[in-house]
């Protein structure tokens, strides 16, 4: 009889609902303990056989996969929005648990990349400077809405330079909404000066890196980028193939259509639909038009690709199973993180 042993973990603040089966499916426990990593350990330490576990990627996976990696034969970390789940049916705390453990018997579950302990201050140093700009993003966007709710055009970068402001605030009549404003400029001054202290520590740590040169090598990466791409890949025999790896990398050839318009996101270029009124200017060959400029797009592609492969002799990881990961090209697909 097969000693396999299959895992589901529901894991919440205060408790994890776990449910264990066996190799042919059926239900040998079901129990709920406090969210410690001395009871998780304890309880596993009563079980014998392969143990092979299940949780979702949320707060505490990155926790409970380094806590659980070396202890048990392996572990899954799934992308919940993945999961077979159906309209209508019950959902309890024990049922998500027991489901878990029979997904992962089935083989069903989408596998979240979860990596080594290598890299792991540049990683966070990348979390920091990521967040940073998102809020000083969202910052800026709340004060264009509050000039723009009131009528007043803000088109372009200088609503936010500080010697502008006393021109911008004046505009403002209301002293509540000026207030607001104000409040908003200093919170937007505090929040690029992290900023810029993230960039430069990411950036300091991201040089201690071998593979920071292969990747500064490739055309259009430039230190941000390479830094981030250093925190985030990992080793790029987690993907499936090249292509896999190049859409995460925000290399890949990426068209969106509306309106006629077709706008090439590789290249920042927008093409007309009609071949006759196409542009003749392109950043990376001035000289190239149409299915040409896309050639030489796809021979800096197929370059790049082979020089991010170097990478894994850098990263010392091993070969790994094809993980699905967020789309890393809406993160590096701006020219502001050159």
């Amino acid at each position: 009889m097969s000693s396999l042993k299959y895992i589901g973990l529901d894991v919440h603040l205060a408790t994890i609902s776990i449910a264990v089966l066996n190799a042919s499916g059926k239900l040998i426990m079901e129990v709920t303990i406090k969210n410690q990593a001395t009871a998780l350990l304890d309880f596993l330490r009563g079980l014998r056989g392969a143990l092979h576990v299940a949780l979702e990627e949320g707060t505490y996976a990155e926790w409970l996969y380094s806590l659980l990696a070396p202890r048990v034969t392996r572990i899954v970390v799934c992308d919940p929005r993945q999961n077979p789940r159906r309209r209508g049916e019950k959902k309890s705390d024990r049922l998500d648990a027991r489901k878990l453990a029979e997904w992962l018997r089935l083989g069903t579950l989408k596998p979240v990349y979860h990596g080594r302990p290598q890299g792991h201050a540049l990683r966070e140093l990348a979390r920091s400077y990521r967040t940073l700009v998102s809020d000083a993003t969202r910052v800026m966007n709340r004060l264009k809405a509050l000039y723009r709710g009131r009528g007043i055009p803000c088109a372009g970068a200088r609503v936010y330079a500080p010697r502008f402001r006393p021109q911008w605030l004046e505009q403002l009549w209301e002293a509540g909404v000026r207030q607001r404003a104000e409040l908003l400029y200093q919170q937007l001054d505090l929040l690029l000066a992290l900023r810029r202290q993230a960039r430069g520590a990411m950036l300091a740590e991201s040089r201690r890196y071998a593979a920071q040169k292969i990747l500064r090598s490739i055309p259009s990466l430039g230190p941000v980028r390479a830094a981030l791409l250093m925190a985030w890949l990992g080793t790029p025999h987690r993907f499936r193939g090249k292509r896999q790896l190049w859409t995460y990398a925000g290399l890949a050839l990426v068209t969106r259509s509306s309106a006629g318009v077709t706008r090439d996101l590789c290249s920042f270029r927008a093409v007309c639909a009609s071949s006759s009124k196409a542009p003749t200017c392109c950043p990376i060959c001035p000289n190239q038009t149409g299915s040409a400029i896309l050639c030489v797009r796809m021979r800096r592609l197929e370059q790049a690709t082979k020089e991010i492969l170097n990478l894994e002799a850098h990263f010392q990881l091993p070969r790994g199973e094809a993980f699905r990961d967020h789309d890393f090209s809406n993160e590096l697909g701006t020219d502001s993180l050159r």
